[in-house]
């Protein structure tokens, strides 16, 4: 069946029980970046396989909502669907609540239906503030016509120690319960319940993550997890561990009575449409997770385990690059997935490696200039010893081993790492762009601020070297990474959006600014940077970043004379660093041609 097909077999069923419009999200009951495959109906409705994007389908209209990281992907993917693009993050976006509410001006009322569980209770809130707006919540609407739709995944279910242990961090939950005067909260959203149980599983590619609700009271702890019987040995080891902490397990399913037959207050937040229903006004409280914060600031352990991770990391990107500059130089014939393959391999020697942390970005010439290119796994374009190569990838690291003091793991991490090398002879303005976005992240990675500055005022410090050169990039400059969990987390972000939460000693967030010219080149180059502790004087208590990444920053295609004596000076002493820190573990043929690349300019 074509998308089109899909689209239609949708518009028969609405018709048959009088919708006027579908919305479909791209998310699933959590709010996940990456939904499992059940929930990916957008995909499968559309054939859009980007990580953001909703629909709305009405009997005369399809249409894709997404924002300017996918623009050129959408274009290609949505040919011959009938499915019209529709932009977000630019001056002239028309969001879907409004859209809707311009498209059925002239209609005395419109019947708008939803999957209640996969849509964010706000977000329906926006569509029905159209006045003639009614919501028709149906859960697993979809269902009635994607034939063998995948079921929930349960994956083995495992411990990890960073340093806290579950019963502590219920006891924050519940100390939050009691200091705001609230008898439960619900958590949705599944990195925050892995942090709190810490556990981690696989039902989600990319992320450790297990789907589940966790409700947590002053005196108990609901684990809503169960899809089948338990046959695995090490989750049930770990069921057990939990029951130990007074957390009883439960069927995933059971979620809706809980809430509808549960007595007293439930905080929560980034609820569900359906979830927050059942609740309604007089239970549901509205607000943030405190879980999203703490996570944010990574505890000794944490830290200890990232610089490890990326470490590791460090080595197998280093051999990659030297593979690639080398196979290229042999001639050989290399395609943009048989590097992506290539460094796949290469992390996957390491013991601790748990998977990619995202879908590796491996883009040569045009494909660059798409942020988030997919690359093609079958007639792949084979990269030109010429121009610019992007690769944009991570890993999931985690080891159970002890640390120094007999605590927690001495391994874990996620890394997220972009580099973008010169495969031969550029142009100048390849050149230029590749210089021009290295300024950017240097600055950003030389800032200092006091503590508590939010992210969107130092975004401008890695923006103002291109804005000076009339030139820019749609997509924000950094994101918060978990520790051993998802590869994007908040609170905190760096970026022009007015986000408050300010930046703290312990967030970790990635350094990414970029250039992008369509059917060209596309350059990014990113680390991630651990937030320290500057001092305090008496003009206020200081922070600054420190790189977590290690792997050179190539200077073959940089313009000297366009960097500041601040910004080479940091450049250098970077890869210096990364010289003498991974040499020593390097094999020799690949620790020479290092040292030649980290060379000061």
């Amino acid at each position: 069946m074509t998308y089109a097909e899909r689209i239609e077999e949708l518009r028969a069923m609405m018709r048959s029980r009088g919708w006027d419009a579908v919305v479909l999200t791209g998310s699933d009951p959590h709010g996940s970046e990456y939904p499992a495959e059940r929930w990916k109906c957008v995909q499968w409705l559309t054939g859009f396989t980007g990580e953001a994007g909703d629909v709305v389908v009405t009997l005369d209209h399809a249409g894709l909502w997404t924002d300017t990281r996918y623009f050129i992907q959408a274009v290609q993917q949505l040919q011959g669907t009938g499915v019209e693009l529709h932009k977000m993050r630019v001056p002239e976006q028309v969001p879907i609540p409004q859209w809707l509410a311009q498209h059925f001006a002239d209609e005395d009322e419109i019947f708008v239906a939803l999957d209640g569980l996969c849509v964010d209770s706000a977000f329906a809130a926006e569509i029905k503030a159209g006045g003639n707006v009614h919501i028709v919540s149906i859960p697993n609407l979809i269902d009635a016509i994607w034939e063998d739709r995948p079921q929930i995944p349960q994956t083995p279910v495992f411990r990890v120690d960073p340093g806290e242990s579950c019963a502590e961090r219920l006891e924050r939950l519940r100390e939050w319960l009691r200091s705001n005067r609230t008898d439960y909260i619900l958590l949705s959203a599944l990195d925050d319940i892995a942090w709190t149980l810490n556990v981690r599983a696989s039902d989600i590619e990319y992320n450790p993550l297990v789907i589940s609700f966790l409700l947590v009271g002053r005196n108990s702890a609901d684990w809503f997890v169960l899809k089948e019987p338990v046959e695995d040995p090490q989750t049930e080891e770990t069921f057990a561990s939990l029951a130990d902490d007074g957390v009883t397990l439960r069927y995933y399913e059971e979620i809706e009575i809980a809430l509808s037959d549960l007595d007293g207050t439930v905080a929560a937040g980034g609820l569900n449409y359906h979830l927050s229903s059942l609740l309604g006004p007089a239970r549901l409280r509205a607000t943030d997770s405190p879980v999203q914060l703490w996570k944010a600031v990574k505890n000794v352990t944490e830290i200890a385990g990232m610089r490890r991770a990326h470490f590791a990391d460090g080595l197998a990107m280093e051999q990659f690059l030297y593979w690639l500059e080398k196979s290229l130089a042999g001639d050989r014939v290399v395609s943009e997935w048989d590097a992506a393959v290539k460094l796949g391999q290469l992390r996957a020697d390491i013991p601790e490696y748990r998977g990619d942390s995202f879908e590796t970005i491996s883009a040569w010439g045009p494909g660059a200039a798409l942020p988030h290119y997919i690359t093609p796994h079958s007639g792949a374009p084979v990269l030109e010893p010429r121009g610019l190569y992007l690769c944009d990838s991570g890993g999931q690291y985690w080891g159970d081993t002890e640390d120094a003091d007999g605590r927690g793991s001495g391994f874990g991490g996620t890394t997220d790492i972009t580099r973008t090398v010169p495969l031969g002879p550029c142009s100048r303005l390849e050149m230029e762009d590749y210089t021009l976005v290295l300024k950017g992240h240097i600055r950003l990675a030389m800032a200092v601020f006091p503590i508590g500055t939010p992210g969107c005022r130092v975004d401008v410090l890695a923006r103002e070297p291109l804005w000076k050169a009339h030139r820019s990039f749609g997509h924000g400059t950094g994101h918060g990474v978990g520790w051993f969990l998802g590869v994007h987390e908040g609170p905190q972000d760096v970026r022009q959006n007015l986000n408050p939460q300010g930046l703290l000693p312990g967030m970790i967030i990635s350094d990414e600014p970029g250039i992008y010219r369509e059917g060209a080149h596309g350059v990014r180059h990113e680390n991630l940077l651990l937030c320290v502790d500057a001092g305090t004087d008496e003009f206020a208590h200081w922070c600054a970043f420190e790189p977590l990444t290690l792997c050179h920053f190539d200077t073959g295609a940089i313009i000297p004379e366009m960097l500041e004596p601040s910004e080479r000076d940091w450049l250098n002493s970077y890869n210096s660093m990364v010289y003498a820190s991974l040499a020593p573990e390097l094999p020799g043929p690949v620790a020479e041609w290092l040292r030649e690349k980290t060379k000061a300019i």
